[in-house]
């Protein structure tokens, strides 16, 4: 038997997420709201790989996810000059330790 060789993996990175979310049932989102925005940073391989993943952590919460927008990178944001602060940062981090969505904000539409 032959031995394959193992594929060599492929660094994660930290994407910045915007999600745009609907209403669904129990959602938990504040009565009258008529959707939110959710500000993620989620761990993946590519920047495709981390919306997969965010959408479906957010569908398995009861949210219903209608639009992500990626912002890139921490390193991309970084080297656009965009300051990211220290709290910022640290969630980064947790959600590269981890390999996780940490939602980091979620600010809720009223109409």
């Amino acid at each position: 038997m032959t031995d394959k060789p193992a594929k060599p993996k492929r660094p994660h990175h930290v994407y910045t997420l915007l999600v745009q979310v609907g209403r669904s049932a129990g959602d938990g989102l504040p009565a009258g709201s008529t959707g939110a925005g959710l500000l993620c940073y989620a761990s993946g391989t590519s920047e495709a790989e981390a919306v997969r993943e965010t959408v479906a952590i957010l569908k398995q919460a009861d949210l219903a996810p209608l639009d992500v927008t990626g912002y890139g990178t921490r390193e991309e944001r970084l080297a656009s000059g965009e300051e990211i602060d220290d709290v910022e940062l640290d969630l980064m981090q947790r959600a590269l330790d981890e390999n996780a969505v940490i939602v980091a904000q979620m600010t809720p539409f009223d109409d």
